[in-house]
């Protein structure tokens, strides 16, 4: 089993500020824990690092209900889809893209099967990792507007960009020849 410990001891000398970050992530004064938990695990996924996910995974189901990471999971899966998506028709010069209808199932988002809030939230931080600025100034407007603080906003952010250097070191270690990886 990969626990966040044993992710943190996967960092390497270099990734000292990276190890740090993933011990400050899950401590939040602006989400709840299963607000933490959830973006966590959606982040993870969105890695599509199985180190990353494992080690996530193993604590959100100590952290939470079945609903809530089936909805966590819901958010990484539909971005995965709306992100390329819609980065696509915004990065387009072609504005005409953006004027027809996407014709892309999406009811997850409607009826996430957990409050909106925490789904908006999940969904914004992987589409932070994903890189679609359009989905993340739709979702920022969402939690914003569903009451949450731009200081909860920028937990969400911080656990995604910290979930992100985690498997973005990892994948590079893994990559590199034996005699060039670091010695952790």
């Amino acid at each position: 089993m990969m626990s966040v410990d044993n992710l943190k001891a996967r960092m390497p000398a270099y990734a000292k500020d990276i190890k740090l970050n993933l011990s400050n992530i899950f401590q939040s004064t602006a989400l709840t824990e299963a607000q933490v938990w959830g973006t966590a695990l959606a982040s993870a996924l969105a890695t599509r690092n199985a180190e990353v996910i494992e080690a996530i995974a193993e604590g959100a189901a100590e952290k939470l209900t079945a609903e809530q990471q089936n909805a966590a999971k819901a958010a990484a899966a539909i971005m995965a889809m709306n992100n390329i998506y819609y980065r696509s028709i915004h990065l387009l010069s072609n504005k005409e893209y953006g004027k027809l209808p996407a014709r892309l199932r999406m009811n997850i988002i409607g009826n996430p099967g957990v409050e909106k809030l925490d789904f908006e939230l999940w969904s914004l931080a992987v589409s932070a990792i994903n890189g679609c600025g359009m989905c993340l100034d739709s979702h920022e407007r969402e939690v914003i507007g569903k009451g949450a603080s731009k200081e909860g906003v920028q937990d969400a952010l911080r656990i995604a960009s910290v979930l992100h250097a985690a498997a973005a070191v990892i994948d590079g270690e893994k990559a590199l020849p034996e005699s060039q990886r670091a010695a952790v």
